[in-house]
């Protein structure tokens, strides 16, 4: 089976100026969890909500240290609660900001509309990627994701 028979044509692309919160709501709006991150119409990464919550993970992650309060400590944990609620928050919409070419991934692996799927499948499981962008001439004309292979065998 080829992948022009199974791909998605239209593809929902992030700009690669866009931020990571810019990326997160097309995510969510579109109902997917990655998508071609383009510069004009050259597919320059991808994006995933993976990526989003690495960064996350990785840069503005809370250690919490373990310590038994004291009786006058007590009144004080509310409002070191709050405090550390502030402060996630303030966290929370600095990393949305951010510009997504900082959590990209800028190794793309594309295929063409006439490769065979099982060769798009193990790109996929070699890799260890979720979608694959199809290219035709230079241009973005599909995107096969892991799903759209699996669909392909239930039909």
């Amino acid at each position: 089976m080829k992948v022009k028979n199974v791909m998605t044509e239209e593809v929902i692309t992030v700009d690669n100026d866009a931020s990571l919160r810019e990326a997160a709501k097309l995510l969510r709006k579109n109902e997917i969890s990655g998508a071609p991150v383009v510069d004009g119409e050259e597919v320059v990464g991808m994006i995933s909500e993976e990526d989003i919550l690495r960064s996350f993970k990785e840069e503005k992650s809370f250690e919490h240290d373990l310590w038994l309060p004291s009786p006058f400590e007590l009144v004080e944990i509310p409002i070191r609660e709050i405090l550390e609620i502030r402060e996630y928050k303030k966290l929370l919409n600095q990393t949305g900001k951010e510009d997504i070419s900082s959590v990209m991934s800028d190794k793309v692996f594309s295929v063409g509309p006439e490769d065979d799927v099982s060769e798009v499948a193990e790109i996929m499981t070699n890799k260890k990627i979720n979608r694959v962008p199809v290219i035709n001439d230079s241009e973005l004309i599909g995107i096969v994701a892991r799903e759209d292979i699996i669909n392909s065998l239930v039909k």
